[in-house]
């Protein structure tokens, strides 16, 4: 039986959130990025680009 194997996404925080809108904070925060060049792993779904489409200009986003 083969596994699917699940897409993910890695996230890192490359700019601080200080100055930025509150919406891209919480987006930020919502990813669960919380201090400066954090990495997260994230499934690659619709929702995940999302968020992260709208917060292009502070993350640096890599296939994992």
């Amino acid at each position: 039986m083969a596994t699917k194997k699940v897409k993910k996404l890695k996230v890192t925080l490359v700019k601080s959130t200080i100055g930025a809108v509150p919406k891209h904070r919480a987006t930020v925060e919502a990813l669960g990025l919380h201090k400066l060049h954090q990495t997260v792993e994230l499934p690659d779904n619709d929702a995940v680009k999302g968020m992260v489409q709208q917060v292009r200009h502070l993350v640096k986003v890599e296939e994992a």
